[in-house]
């Protein structure tokens, strides 16, 4: 009897515990939340290095530019994008910023990871004593916030470090082992990035950069680009446009019908990472966030150039060479293209695909 009400207090908060609730809405809010602020920011700081006076000018004590501002907002700005996947209310909603402004700036280099988790655990006692009280204005409020920063200053920290420490060894062993990494990171990140959860979060979580952002930003293109050319004959210019520079997780739905659609694009990054770990050493030194993204809104290229301007600004990197460009076009978009399209050949041949197995509703 305990239970049946406790089950139906948890349906009436509208309280959730499931896999697809937090692993696939609140992460893929959470990436939007990153792309929001930090992505945008950066974006903005990158034309700022364009000689664009408008993104160079600061502003305020801290001398801040407009790409600065969007940056700082990154924690808050994940914390309100989580709550609104859980469907927080208004007032869990809101006190979910100072949270994820405590939570972001306490899990350091792995804060994204820790907003993620503190973000879920605020939200949803925050639902829960929602509305509960006479006093809901002041209630709510106290209750979201304090728990929320009350376990950032428990774990935040440490989930950074373990975020950040994971981050590291995959980005040792990708430098250390570069083919066998490239391959890895390659089809795993590219892999999540077409199944229904964010492999910008999960590269924004572990700060995926280095070599190891190469191969990932690979991967992402060998799916975004490998459907958008494998699809043409069934989607044309629209699904061309819309997968290529869109989501490969359009697809979603015909892979389940047919998972051997997956073949050709995944056996893509298994190429195009060690060739940009190996042979072009593409590095994604710009927003780890960046690596996941692929060709969504060039946003994976983009964050590559950035990162190319502050290797060289730093002196890190003498000039941005024409090897560094052939490698970017060739990695992110010829050989996706080229390689998924001979592999969706031979299969089409072989009869694993079918007309219209690639088709988008």
């Amino acid at each position: 009897m305990k239970q049946s009400k406790f089950a139906a207090f948890l349906k009436r908060k509208n309280i959730v515990f499931s896999l697809h609730r937090y692993g696939v809405s609140a992460l893929g809010a959470m990436a939007q939340g990153l792309f929001c602020s930090l992505l945008i920011g950066t974006i903005f700081n990158t034309l700022g290095t364009l000689g664009i006076g408008l993104f160079t000018q600061t502003f305020g004590p801290n001398e801040l530019t407009i790409g600065g501002f969007a940056s700082a907002m990154s924690g808050p700005a994940m914390a309100a994008a989580i709550g609104y996947a859980l469907g927080a209310p208004n007032l869990v909603l809101f006190s979910l910023i100072p949270v994820g402004y405590a939570t972001n700036m306490l899990g350091g280099a792995g804060g994204p990871l820790a907003v993620f988790v503190v973000a879920i655990i605020a939200a949803e006692f925050g639902k829960a004593v929602s509305k509960e009280t006479k006093v809901d204005i002041l209630v709510t409020p106290i209750v979201t916030i304090l728990v929320g920063v009350g376990v950032a200053i428990l774990i935040a920290a440490p989930i950074g470090e373990a975020a950040s420490y994971v981050g590291k060894l995959i980005k040792l062993a990708t430098v250390l082992r570069p083919f066998l990494m490239g391959i890895l990171v390659s089809v795993l990140v590219g892999i999540a990035l077409t199944l229904p959860i964010s492999s910008a979060a999960i590269c924004a979580a572990f700060g995926l950069t280095g070599l190891a952002g190469g191969a990932a930003v690979a991967g992402c293109c060998a799916q975004m680009v490998g459907f958008a050319i494998m699809s043409f004959r069934e989607n044309r210019w629209g699904g061309l446009v819309s997968q290529g520079i869109g989501t490969s997780m359009l697809q979603m739905p015909n892979i389940v019908k047919n998972p051997r659609i997956w073949i050709a694009p995944t056996l893509a990054s298994a190429i195009t990472g060690p060739l940009a770990t190996c042979v072009f050493k593409l590095e994604m030194n710009g927003a780890a966030v960046s690596s996941g993204m692929g060709t969504c809104g060039l946003v994976g290229q983009i964050g590559v150039y950035t990162g190319w301007m502050n290797d060289v600004a730093s002196g890190a990197k003498a000039a941005i060479t024409a090897m560094d460009w052939i490698g970017l076009v060739l990695i992110c978009f010829i050989l996706p293209g080229l390689l998924t399209w001979l592999f969706g050949l031979a299969e089409r041949k072989l009869g694993w695909i079918k007309e219209g197995d690639l088709k988008l509703d």
